[in-house]
């Protein structure tokens, strides 16, 4: 009851610190904070990203990094096993050296004795397939950790937690769609602002001033916004 507990408490915990509008990071650093407390023998927590070029991207414990960046250099280890499998893979270190010798020297090096990682999917949707968007990366100093109950857990919360980070990766794509629509705005604004005094200069009409600018920018071989710019600040005041 103690263990069910112990995970009620953090999958609760998960769910209220999320919120709708939050950087990836943000998400990914509370996951792997929250995750140690899932688990009663997880003494540290990493999350491993980006399936083509791994990368560990929070962690509980930093000085643990190494341990699963000597995996990605490698190019194997459980780490990479629970990616490529989709399934959750628990090692004990010291029984993997003709397999994963670079992760159980690194893993000895630390300290660590049991390591479980645990795959984070997006489910599928009617035009995909599940999708693989990390792993919780779980360290113990204790050979005895993880059993099929802690990983059974872990499931569970990878499973909120891929509601989080699905809903962060919405956010920022929402925050760079309204960047770059400012940005497209204000350079609007700079190209009709420079359109006026080429026309008031030379008499032309809107379109031919344009003509003017865009000739301009090809010549110069510089940004349309940037010759523009140009234009305004050269009969602007001083």
């Amino acid at each position: 009851m103690e263990r069910l507990d112990d995970a009620t408490d953090a999958l609760t915990m998960l769910r209220d610190g999320f919120s709708g509008e939050e950087p990836l990071d943000d998400v990914l650093q509370r996951l792997s904070e929250t995750a140690t407390r899932a688990v009663q023998d997880a003494d540290a927590v990493t999350v491993t990203v980006n399936p083509e070029e791994p990368r560990t991207a929070a962690a509980s414990d930093t000085t643990l990094i190494d341990i699963d960046e000597k995996q990605y250099s490698s190019n194997r280890g459980p780490c990479l096993e629970a990616a490529r499998t989709h399934r959750a893979v628990r090692a004990v270190v010291g029984e993997n050296r003709d397999s994963w010798p670079e992760f159980d020297a690194a893993a000895e090096q630390h300290g660590v004795r049991a390591y479980l990682s645990v795959p984070i999917l997006l489910p599928a949707s009617d035009h995909s397939d599940t999708k693989h968007v990390g792993s919780l990366n779980i360290y113990s100093y204790k050979a005895t950790a993880f059993d099929p109950f802690d990983e059974g857990v872990m499931r569970l919360f990878t499973t909120a937690a891929s509601a989080a980070i699905d809903n962060a990766h919405r956010w920022q794509r929402s925050r760079d769609h309204i960047a770059h629509l400012e940005t497209a705005l204000v350079s609007r604004a700079v190209i009709d602002q420079a359109k006026g005094v080429l026309m008031a200069v030379h008499s032309c009409t809107a379109d031919e001033a344009f003509a003017m600018l865009v000739q301009d920018s090809q010549k110069r071989n510089v940004k349309l916004r940037e010759v523009a710019q140009g234009l305004i600040d050269s009969v602007a005041p001083h």
